[in-house]
Order: structure tokens, then sequence, then C-alpha cells
């Protein structure tokens, strides 16, 4: 069956020596599927994914698949440093139950077209999951165009979906769409800082980062209805957060989900800039005036 709606990107939650805290990463997944969650992705970018060891991920996607199945989808990100990583990554994901398998355009490949083929082909051998084509901008990944992308899927049918993150990231779904592809769906990204622009040009979903999931899952359950001053409304309120967790990444998110209750840490292993005073003091503000949308911080509490 098609996936399609709100699925946030999971963080990767660490204690204050930068061990895994798995409980924290538990407690988040339960919170997220109480929210109404289609379905989580995990590992992405806002998962820190290139500071896990392949170990770390295998493992983390077994226990991500555990805690989903059976109640709601899970895609599991799969783009490994080589091709025997992102299969291994891909048969984990199979093993874990995963609707699909979100793999970046392997910027090792370049722009060879024939070896992006074989690649992708390769991961439709090694396992009998949906492939979800991640069409990252450079460095990250290759930054395809629509008429790369279309050339791509139909020489390795293993590719049912598309992330599409390159910009403008709604012209770019408009012109996969409209050329009649055989896709199940094309989701957009980019943190859901675009996310009216692709829903209105016909997006499967969205896969934002994690802090405001609440919210995420009411604006699709309000998409879903035909209540597009509802989606606007919720979009414009969210928007200044959104911006925020644009420059300071998986340190907003956690910070977020800290102050929510949800993890104890907000450790990050990934490089970046620190939240000052000065940012913490407008945060504390963004958070005040949603208020009345999320709750109180702290509702969520950090009960096993």
């Amino acid at each position: 069956m098609p996936i399609a709606g709100a699925f946030p990107v999971l963080p990767t939650i660490f204690d204050e020596r930068g061990a895994i805290d798995e409980g924290g990463l538990r407690r988040v997944i339960e919170w997220a599927i109480a929210c109404g969650v289609d379905g989580l992705v995990f590992p992405g970018l806002a998962s820190e994914y290139d500071q896990l060891s392949l170990d770390e991920r295998l493992h983390l996607i077994g226990v991500v698949g555990e805690l989903t199945r059976d109640r709601v989808a899970f895609v599991a990100g799969c783009g490994g440093q080589s091709d025997a990583e992102s299969a291994a990554l891909i048969q984990a994901a199979g093993k874990a139950g995963a609707a699909a398998a979100m793999v970046v355009t392997p910027a090792r490949h370049g722009d060879d077209p024939e070896a992006l083929i074989g690649f992708y082909r390769m991961l439709g051998d090694a396992a009998d999951v949906p492939v979800m084509l991640q069409n990252a901008p450079k460095p990250m990944g290759l930054g395809l165009s629509p008429e790369q992308i279309l050339k791509l899927a139909a020489a390795a049918p293993a590719i049912r979906y598309v992330k599409e993150e390159n910009q403008p990231c709604g012209q770019r779904i408009t012109a996969l769409l409209s050329a009649g592809a055989d896709l199940d769906g094309v989701f957009g990204g980019a943190g859901g800082r675009y996310i009216t622009d692709e829903l209105a040009r016909g997006a499967t979903g969205t896969m934002p980062a994690s802090e405001l999931t609440d919210l995420h899952t009411r604006m699709i359950a309000a998409h879903r209805l035909g209540d597009w001053a509802t989606v606007r409304t919720l979009f414009e309120r969210m928007l200044p957060l959104l911006n925020f967790q644009a420059v300071f990444r998986w340190r907003l998110t956690k910070e977020v989900l800290r102050r929510r209750g949800l993890i104890a840490s907000a450790y990050t292993r990934a490089p970046g800039p620190a939240l000052d005073r000065w940012d913490l003091q407008e945060l504390d503000e963004i958070l005040a005036a949603l208020e009345d949308l999320t709750g109180p911080l702290g509702a969520a509490t950090l009960a096993a």
C-alpha cells in the first residue's frame, strides 16, 4: 500500500556523554505515534546519520522497526558510505518491516547515469523494499533534474518514491508529477519550510524534523479535509521555529524535545553552531507564542 502524509524524521537521542539513549528515542517514537503520524523516518540527515557507525544504524533501524510495526509506516534511511553499506542497510530495513528505504543519490557515483542505474538496481536486488530516491542537493547528493530522475526511475523499477529537496522544490515536484511517471508518490522535505507550496502542487506528503510533530499531523489532517485556511494558519504559526531550525538544525530540534519533556539531553554529535543565551531567549518567546497549539512545555513526561 503506498505511503503518504506526515512522516517526521526522528533524531538520534544521545546522553550527555554522547552515547545513544535508546530509551529517549523510544519516548520520542511513542509520542509521535500518539500525535497521529502516518509514519516515521530514521535515520535521515536530521538524525545525524553521518555521525552514526554502521552497527549503530543497523541496530537502531531494528529498534524503530520493532516499535512501528503494525502501527505506523516506517521509512528507513539506507544511504551508506559505499554500495556495500547501502545494501546492508536496505537488508536491515527489509527485516525491520520498512515500507520504503530512503536512499540519497550517492555523490560517489558523480554524474554517471549508468552507475546510478546500477546502484539503484542493486538495491532492488538486495531487498524487496520500495526505494525512495532522496534527491538532495550537492554536495550531500547529486541534485538531479526532474528529467534525470524520471530516466533513472524508468531504468531502475525499485524506485517507487522521490523525496525532492532541491530548490525550487515546488516546481520540481510539479515537473515530476505532471510527467506521469510510474511512481507511488513524491514527498517534500527541506524541513517543512515550503510545505504549503508542496501540498498545493500535489506532494504525497512531507518529511520535516520532529519537534513540531503534533502540528504537522494537524496540518496534514486539515489538508486531507480540504481545509486550506487551517493549513495556512498552522504553517504561518510554525514558520518562526522552522526558520530557527534551519540555522541550528538538530540542536534546535533536540532542545525543543528536551523542553517538551521527551528527552533528558539535547547532546549532538554533529558539528554546528550552539544556541547562546540570546538564541535561547528567542526560543523561549517562539515557544511561548505556540503554547495555545502545543500546550505548555513539559506536558509530556520522561516516564519510561
